[in-house]
């Protein structure tokens, strides 16, 4: 929606900044953990995330919406660079509550989510739900705790779309 209306209603730039640089500090768990499946998965989703941001900001998002991005990047590579995999791990499955809690709250406060794609979102969910089960096969909490998360709160950001889509059709 947001490239084909080339308007970034409904759109939260910070999270898909946020996103993007968490995407990336999966990429460096990833390569630390031996597991490159979720290096080369999460590589591909932080190179689409930036470019989310990128259209965001090209169709009328602003760069002073940037609130968390900056802060969660300085999070992510402390925790990285002072406990490696292991401060990587508890950090990373918090992430997405950092990078989805801003989606949720331009979701509930924006009356038009027009270019809020609903996709994109369930996208998020079924995520949410393949990490999970790969981290279940894998015995790995972080992950774990990350497709909960991503579950939860991308499920919450479907929910607010679909309410607005109805409410929007029955005018």
């Amino acid at each position: 929606m947001l490239l084909r209306r080339r308007e970034a209603f409904g759109v939260s730039v910070d999270t898909a900044g946020t996103s993007s640089i968490v995407s990336f500090g999966w990429v460096a768990f990833g390569l630390l953990t031996r597991q490159f499946a979720v290096s080369f998965a999460t590589g591909a989703s932080g190179v689409v995330f930036a470019a989310i941001a990128v259209a965001a900001l090209r169709y009328g998002r602003q760069w002073r919406e940037f609130r968390i991005t900056p802060l969660w990047c300085v999070v992510l590579a402390l925790s990285g660079l002072l406990a490696g995999e292991k401060g990587l791990g508890v950090v990373l499955p918090i992430s997405v509550l950092a990078a989805n809690i801003p989606q949720l709250r331009v979701a509930y406060r924006e009356q038009n989510l027009a270019d809020l794609s609903l996709g994109t979102w369930v996208l998020s969910v079924t995520d949410g739900l393949v990490w999970g089960t790969y981290s279940l096969i894998r015995h790995d909490p972080a992950i774990m705790a990350y497709g909960l998360f991503q579950v939860m709160t991308s499920g919450s950001i479907v929910a607010l779309k679909l309410a607005r889509e109805a409410r929007s059709g029955a005018r």
